[in-house]
C-alpha cells in the first residue's frame, strides 16, 4: 500500500464536498485507490398544487453552463432533518408552503464515487407563505401541468437527476398521470 500505509487520506475540504482517497485492500492482497466525493445530504420538494400543476424552478448551473429545470431543493443543514430542509427549501425557492409533506423517494446520486443522498418528498395543499430567498441564487418559478414536465423528462428536455427521479417515482405512483410515447 502506498501513502506510508495510510488507508485514507483527506485531499480537499470545501463547504459542500469533501475529497478523500481511500485505500482498499482487496481479498487477494492488492490495493487499490478509490477517489470518494463527500458530499452532504440533500432535500427536494414534488410540490403539487390544486391544479396538478408541479413547481419547478429554473436556475443558472454553473457546472453543466445550463438554465436548468429543478424540483425546488437544497442541502440538509447540520443538525436538521431532511424534512424540515424540504420545508424550508419549498419556501424559500417558491414562496409557497405545504399542508401536506410526506417522503417520495431517496437515493444517493452517484455511488461509484459520492456520498450524497437526495431524499424527495411530495408537497400538497400548497399556500403561499413569505420565506427569505437566498441571495446567492437566481431562481424562477415555473408551474407545470404535471403530464407536461413527465413528458420533458421523457424527452430530455428536464434532465437534472434529482428532478427526473422526483417526477418519474410521483408519476408511477399516481393513475392519473397518463404519459403519451
Amino acid at each position: 500500500m502506498s501513502d506510508a500505509g495510510q488507508t485514507e487520506r483527506e485531499i480537499y475540504a470545501g463547504r459542500v464536498v469533501t475529497l478523500r482517497l481511500k485505500y482498499l485492500r482487496q481479498p487477494n492482497g492488492r490495493t487499490f485507490l478509490r477517489e470518494i466525493v463527500e458530499h452532504a445530504p440533500g432535500a427536494a420538494v414534488v410540490a403539487i398544487d390544486a391544479d396538478s400543476r408541479v413547481l419547478l424552478v429554473r436556475q443558472y448551473r454553473p457546472a453543466v453552463d445550463a438554465n436548468l429545470l429543478e424540483l425546488p431543493a437544497g442541502l440538509v443543514d447540520p443538525g436538521e432533518q431532511p424534512i424540515e430542509s424540504a420545508r424550508r427549501e419549498l419556501a424559500e425557492e417558491t414562496g409557497f408552503a405545504a399542508d401536506h409533506l410526506a417522503p417520495l423517494v431517496r437515493f444517493y446520486t452517484s455511488p461509484g464515487f459520492s456520498t450524497e443522498l437526495i431524499h424527495i418528498f411530495i408537497a400538497t395543499g400548497l399556500h403561499e407563505a413569505t420565506a427569505v430567498h437566498d441571495e446567492e441564487e437566481e431562481i424562477g418559478l415555473v408551474r407545470m401541468p404535471l403530464e407536461d414536465a413527465i413528458q420533458r423528462v421523457l424527452q430530455g428536455e428536464i434532465s437534472d437527476a434529482k428532478t427526473v427521479a422526483g417526477l418519474l417515482a410521483y408519476g408511477s405512483q399516481n393513475s392519473e398521470v397518463r404519459t403519451q410515447t
